[in-house]
């Protein structure tokens, strides 16, 4: 859906003030457009957009210009002082676990572009989200968002729906959702973790396992692409799947988890299994902490590999891990708005980067 179908036109008479304003001082910042016109600042982004695909205006860093206004001068305030520096908003679901690294690789792309960057910290809850992006847009008046939203209901649905009508360029990390009638993709970047996963059932094969396990955790996000890595990986090389162990389990923190715990091991000796990949590191090494309670060897009667690495390498034995390029896909992420807010008419980009294969002692 574009921004005309979205909001439908454009009223004549805040069309006019806007135009005004900005004859009169060349660039104006968004916040101070709306404050004057007496609307929310969204509502001013979804009004440049629109004006942008008119060719009557242009966007620059935190404003508007006209069309045929020097692209050099910088955006102004009602008091007539430079704006500050692009601001980029973000937003993931957890700043404690896998998502430090991310933020890194935004922050080192970031500051080495001279951009200031707004993180906010959600708990994987559409509400709380939306909540903070509506925030970085309204309030801190954020050029572009990059964000890990929850797209997997209905709820996720109409979250995305609000970051397509936002008026700034977003970039999806670690998630991907498509818009309008015809299904046309986000700006995203993302690991391949179907990738990841196949690599893995690839390392076990090749140490002469046949019996692969797979366990996931019920909410993550990334467990569907691990299990279609996995499964295409078994397919290629003629691994049983149906045997062995396929388990969907609540994680670590739940109190039902040391009861699933012996759920795995059972299923596995009862299917002879002798690899599990399992997704992610907490509950990889419980796993192996629950092998070692109940006699069981690692790697010698069971191998582990497991998924997101880190903190794999301080388990007894260290975690053979899939190592998701985290600090990179930040980065790839970061440039990827950059590049749009320096050119929005830029064809979308769906970026994918691929996982490194990190072979400790659980498995070999």
């Amino acid at each position: 859906m574009t921004v005309s179908e979205a909001q439908g036109q454009l009223p004549a008479e805040r069309r006019a003030r806007l135009m005004e304003l900005l004859r009169r001082r060349g660039i104006v910042r968004v916040h101070d457009l709306a404050s004057e016109l007496a609307v929310s600042a969204i509502t001013i982004r979804r009004d440049i957009t629109l004006l942008a695909e008119e060719g009557v205006v242009r966007r620059v860093r935190g404003g508007a210009a006209l069309a045929d206004e020097p692209s050099r001068a910088p955006a102004v305030t009602s008091e007539g002082e430079a704006a500050g520096p692009t601001t980029v908003g973000m937003v993931v679901p957890s700043l404690d676990y896998y998502w430090p690294d991310v933020i890194r690789g935004v922050r080192e792309a970031a500051g080495e572009a001279g951009v200031r960057v707004v993180l906010r910290g959600a708990t994987y809850q559409v509400a709380d989200e939306q909540r903070q992006l509506a925030s970085l847009v309204e309030t801190v008046g954020v050029d572009g968002l990059l964000v890990a939203p929850t797209t997997d209901n209905s709820e996720g649905e109409a979250l995305v729906r609000w970051l397509q009508a936002a008026g700034v360029p977003v970039v999806l990390i670690e998630r991907a959702a498509v818009m309008g009638p015809y299904r046309e993709a986000m700006e995203s970047v993302v690991s391949d973790h179907a990738l990841g996963a196949a690599m893995a059932v690839r390392h076990l094969a090749e140490l002469g396992h046949r019996r692969i396990g797979v366990i996931t955790t019920l909410n993550s996000p990334t467990a569907p692409h691990i299990r279609a890595g996995w499964r295409l990986a078994c397919q290629e090389l003629g691994l049983a799947t149906a045997e062995v162990p396929d388990m969907r389990t609540v994680d670590r923190r739940d109190p039902g988890w040391a009861r699933a715990l012996d759920e795995v091991l059972d299923a596995c000796a009862a299917s002879g299994a002798t690899a599990l990949l399992v997704h992610s590191d907490p509950e990889a090494i419980s796993l192996v902490e629950r092998c070692q309670d109940r006699g069981i060897r690692i790697p010698g009667d069971l191998a582990v590999v497991t998924y997101d690495d880190e903190v794999a390498e301080l388990c007894d034995p260290p975690l053979t891990a899939i190592r998701p390029p985290k600090a990179a896909i930040g980065r790839a992420a970061f440039e990827l708005l950059t590049a749009r807010l320096h050119d929005p008419r830029r064809p979308a980009h769906r970026v994918v980067v691929g996982p490194q294969l990190i072979v400790r002692g659980s498995s070999s």
